[in-house]
């Protein structure tokens, strides 16, 4: 699952420094936006042919450990 993860780069001078795929200009949100939008895997390749599978899977990866923090109550 980790080198899968390396699939996500972040460059402070692309993309406002958002994490993108493989070092394109295309953001983990925007590949989280069309799965948002309601199309499948295969739509969104077919929408973006520079993606691949794993580029998708490293996404949601993505952004599941970004969203898995605590929140302290104080």
């Amino acid at each position: 699952m980790s080198n899968l993860l390396e699939r996500i780069t972040i460059n402070p001078n692309q993309c406002g420094g958002r994490p993108c795929i493989r070092g394109m200009r295309i953001r983990v949100l925007d590949v989280l936006d069309l799965f948002a939008a309601g199309l499948s895997a295969e739509q969104i390749l077919e929408e973006m042919p520079d993606l691949e599978a794993e580029d998708l899977k490293a996404a949601l990866i993505y952004a599941s450990r970004k969203l898995d923090h605590p929140v302290l109550v104080v």
